[in-house]
C-alpha cells in the first residue's frame, strides 16, 4: 500500500483539509504564565536560550532538545513543617511528593502546549537522570541557574535557591520550549538570603562555611549516602564481605533496612538541614523575626542534638568537623563513589572534592602532564594545580614555577585515583614520573581523600 492510501494519512488529510494550524510564532508571556499556574505551578519565569548564564549548559540542552528557543522555570512550594522535622522520613515524604508534583505539573504544561502545536520537553525534576555519565554531569538541565536567571530567587550561602516569598521551601522544574516568548524575565534585584548562618550551625558535616565556601564532597558523602556513589560504595561493601557476619560488621541492620527503603520507596536524604532551618522568604520570616530564640529552640537545636550516624570520608574536613562540633553523633567512614573515569573528570571534579583544612600546611604549585591513548588527539594534556592559603586553583597549561611536576600515563593516573593501581608500581614502571619531592605528592593526596 502506498503511504498516500494509508488510512492514517487519509484521516489526517480529511481532518486538516485547510492544512495544519500553525502555532503562534511568539507565545504571549502572560498567557503562558497563566497556563503554568493553572497547571499547578506556584511561580513561573522565562529565559531565552541565548542567555549568557546558559553558556555552560546550552550544548547539553540542545543535545536533549535541538529545537529549544526558550526555557520555562517553574516553582512548586513544599510544606515547611515536614521539612523541618528531625524525623527524616517525614521530610523525605515531602521531598518525594513535591518532586512528583513538579514532574506532573511540567507534564501537564507540555501536554497542553503539544495540543496547541507547540513543541516542548520537560526534563526530570530530579532522579532518575543521565546516570550513564556518572560521576560527571548526570542531568539534562541545571534547574537552579535557570530559576535564578528567570527571576524566581537567588542562591543562598547554602547553595539552595531562595524564593523571595516562599523561601527555600521549594522544588524546581524546567521546560524546554520550541517557541519564542513575548517577554523574558530578569533576576530579582536582591538576595533573599539573610546570611543568618543558621544553615552553617545546623549542617552536621560542616559543608557550609561562614565565609560562603561550600564543601561539595562533605554534603554529597553524607546527605546522598543512599544515592549514586553512596549506593555503589554499599555494593562494594557487599562484594568485599567474606560472609554475612563480616557484612553485618561493615553495614548495620538499620543501614541495610534504610537502603531497602530507599530502593523500594525512593532515595532518602540523610540531612538537608540547611533547608529546614532557613528563615528567609516573606511567607517564612515572620516567626523568626518575632522570636529568634524560639526559632533556635524549636527548629535548629533538635537537628543539632539528634543522635544519628554521619557519613564521612576518612581524614576529611567533615570527619574533623563532626568529631569536634557534634561529639554525640556517630561517625562512620565510607566511600562516596566520586572516582573520576577520565582526565577531564579529574580536572573538573578536583575543586569539588578539595579539602581546604587538609591543605593548611601546603602551599605549592603542581604541573601535570598526561599522555596516552586516552588523551584527545594524542597530544599531551597539561594542567596546573595551585594550592595556596587553603584554596585550590586549576588552570589549563603549565602556569608559574612548579614545586612538583607529574608526568603520567592517563590510564595509570586514573587507576591510581580509583585505587586500582598502586603508586609504587606506577613509579617503578615509570608510568608516573615525578620531578620534585615525593612528599609533595603525599601532601597533595591528603587534600583529596577518597
Amino acid at each position: 500500500m502506498k503511504i498516500e492510501k494509508h488510512p492514517t494519512v487519509l484521516a489526517y488529510r480529511e481532518k486538516n483539509q485547510s492544512g495544519p494550524a500553525s502555532p503562534a510564532a511568539v507565545l504571549q508571556a502572560s498567557e503562558l504564565k497563566q497556563l503554568a499556574r493553572d497547571a499547578g505551578a506556584d511561580d513561573v519565569g522565562f529565559i531565552e536560550i541565548g542567555r549568557p548564564v546558559l553558556d555552560q549548559e546550552r550544548h547539553e540542552i540542545l543535545k536533549a532538545y535541538p529545537r529549544t528557543k526558550a526555557l520555562m522555570s517553574i516553582v512548586v512550594r513544599m510544606n515547611r513543617e515536614p521539612i523541618r522535622s528531625p524525623s527524616r522520613s517525614v521530610a523525605n515524604l515531602e521531598f518525594h511528593h513535591c518532586g512528583d508534583e513538579v514532574n506532573e505539573i511540567a507534564h501537564r504544561i507540555v501536554r497542553q502546549l503539544e495540543d496547541r502545536g507547540i513543541g516542548a520537553m520537560n526534563p526530570s525534576m530530579g532522579f532518575p537522570m543521565e546516570m550513564a555519565d556518572f560521576p560527571g554531569k548526570v542531568w539534562v538541565v541545571s534547574h537552579k541557574p535557570v530559576a535564578v536567571a528567570a527571576g524566581l530567587g537567588m542562591m543562598g550561602i547554602h547553595r539552595n535557591v531562595i524564593h523571595p516569598r516562599f523561601g527555600n521551601f521549594i522544588l524546581l522544574g524546567t521546560i524546554l520550549l520550541d517557541a519564542e516568548i513575548s517577554a523574558y524575565d530578569d533576576p530579582i534585584s536582591y538576595n533573599p538570603c539573610l546570611e543568618c548562618k543558621l544553615c552553617v550551625a545546623a549542617c552536621p558535616v560542616g559543608a557550609i562555611s561562614a565565609d560562603g565556601q561550600f564543601d561539595f564532597s562533605a554534603c554529597y558523602t553524607h546527605n546522598y549516602r543512599e544515592f549514586m556513589g553512596g549506593f555503589t560504595d554499599w555494593v562494594e561493601q557487599v562484594v568485599d564481605s567474606r560472609n554475612a557476619v563480616e557484612y553485618r560488621q561493615r553495614v548495620t541492620d538499620a543501614e541495610s533496612s534504610s537502603l531497602w527503603q530507599s530502593l523500594s520507596f525512593g532515595p532518602n536524604y540523610k540531612a538537608a538541614y540547611c533547608l529546614s532551618v532557613c528563615p528567609a522568604g516573606e511567607d517564612v520570616i515572620g516567626p523568626y523575626l518575632a522570636d529568634k530564640k524560639e526559632h533556635l529552640r524549636e527548629i535548629v537545636r533538635p537537628l543539632q542534638d539528634k543522635h544519628e550516624t554521619i557519613y564521612v570520608l576518612k581524614n576529611s574536613d567533615a570527619q574533623q568537623h563532626v568529631t569536634r562540633r557534634f561529639p554525640h553523633k556517630k561517625v562512620k567512614i565510607v566511600g562516596n563513589g566520586l572516582r573520576p573515569a577520565t582526565i577531564e573528570g579529574f580536572l573538573k571534579g578536583a575543586p569539588h572534592v578539595f579539602q581546604p583544612k587538609q591543605s593548611a600546611e601546603l602551599n605549592a604549585t603542581f604541573h601535570f602532564t598526561f599522555t596516552g591513548d586516552e588523551i584527545s588527539k594524542g597530544q599531551p594534556q597539561r594542567a596546573t594545580f595551585q594550592i595556596h592559603d587553603q584554596a585550590l586553583t586549576v588552570t589549563e597549561g603549565h602556569q608559574g614555577n612548579a614545586d612538583l611536576s607529574i608526568n603520567a600515563e592517563a590510564s595509570t593516573w586514573i587507576g591510581f585515583l580509583r585505587k586500582e593501581r598502586h603508586i609504587v608500581w606506577a613509579l617503578l614502571t615509570r608510568k608516573i614520573r615525578l620531578r620534585g619531592p615525593l612528599k609533595l605528592l603525599v601532601a597533595f593526596g591528603k587534600c583529596f581523600p577518597q
